[in-house]
């Protein structure tokens, strides 16, 4: 009989699990050709305006399936207000069982998403890092701030966001974890005081611009998970000397790398996948000078690794 976990019992499981090692390992079994991963499905909605991705796959030496549904949807265009949704389904490979049903209401794939930017930047961030920007004060700025802490000891941040509000919540949320918070209403700011910059936003247009980026800059950005979402310009990837993917065949249809190409900026094969990055050192910085740029789409091996750690903790328990 299959097991159904809610968000309270998943989340109290995660504390006893390394999740940064999760993911990279699901990372590096993708750049090696050891997972199927079908392209993403996914749902547009205008009315009210939403989306809903499916993304899917498994480890060729797994036992195990997983099929992941995300939502989420804003009030209106202009609207912060945002809700979101999902479950990760947890199969036997070779039955079809199914295993258990994670109704995580979308918090895994926000984990996962956040553990994926610490692993970019454990791995392509200046070592000497001045402050950390974010671009956006929702959950996932939330999220990328407190992963970052398991790979950097830089509590300097400082956050943009279109709505006021909602930049001074983020600061009376996180400045008891022990960071040292400034709001600021211009992304120019952050381009010019932070050298480790995450962009967590559903932008359709970009909110960080190519000649206000300084040398030395990593750049993580995670919002654009949709041919039509765009945070970066892509003059941007023009000028960084490493650029970074987590998929290279999904960042030729979304993301911040799809804009470049479009823009004929930015040639295909400059492109690395992350887990290429984890394995070989000659493709990570090499100068505090470098300016590099994390490009993350989300990748259901995310989610494989997540839902199978998740599973498993919660069988340790019972």
């Amino acid at each position: 009989m299959s097991r159904v976990y809610d968000l309270a019992q998943i989340k109290s499981v995660l504390r006893s699990i390394q999740v940064i090692p999760e993911i990279e390992r699901g990372f590096v079994a993708y750049s090696k050709g050891r997972a199927v991963i079908p392209p993403v499905g996914e749902l547009q909605f205008k009315e009210p305006p939403g989306e809903t991705h499916i993304k899917y796959g498994y480890l060729l030496d797994d036992d195990f399936y997983v099929i992941k549904i995300a939502s989420g949807f804003f009030e209106s265009p202009a609207s912060n207000r945002y809700t979101s949704d999902g479950l990760m389904l947890l199969f036997k490979k070779g039955t079809g069982e199914l295993v258990c049903v994670l109704q995580d209401e979308c918090y895994l794939t926000n984990v996962r998403t956040a553990a994926a930017g610490a692993v970019s930047a454990k791995y392509l961030a200046p070592k000497d890092l001045e402050c950390i920007g974010v671009v956006g004060a929702g959950t996932q700025g939330r999220m990328q701030l407190e992963y970052l802490a398991h790979v950097t000891h830089c509590r300097e941040v400082m956050v943009w966001d279109i709505d006021r509000s909602a930049l001074d919540d983020y600061k009376k949320d996180m400045e008891p974890l022990g960071y040292r918070v400034r709001t600021v209403l211009s992304t120019e700011d952050i381009c010019a005081h932070c050298n480790l910059i995450v962009t967590a936003t559903p932008s359709k247009s970009p909110l960080l611009s190519a000649d206000k980026i300084r040398k030395g800059t990593h750049i993580t950005a995670v919002g654009s998970d949709t041919p039509e979402k765009n945070e970066l310009d892509p003059a941007i990837l023009q000028k960084a000397d490493i650029v970074v993917t987590d998929s290279i065949s999904q960042c030729l249809l979304r993301g911040e790398i799809h804009h470049a190409l479009a823009a004929g900026v930015l040639e295909k094969e400059r492109i690395v996948e992350l887990g290429s990055v984890i394995t070989s050192p000659n493709l990570r910085r090499r100068s505090e000078e470098q300016i590099t740029v994390a490009d993350l789409t989300g990748v259901a091996v995310q989610d494989i690794q997540i839902a199978k750690a998740v599973y498993h903790g919660l069988k340790e328990i019972e």
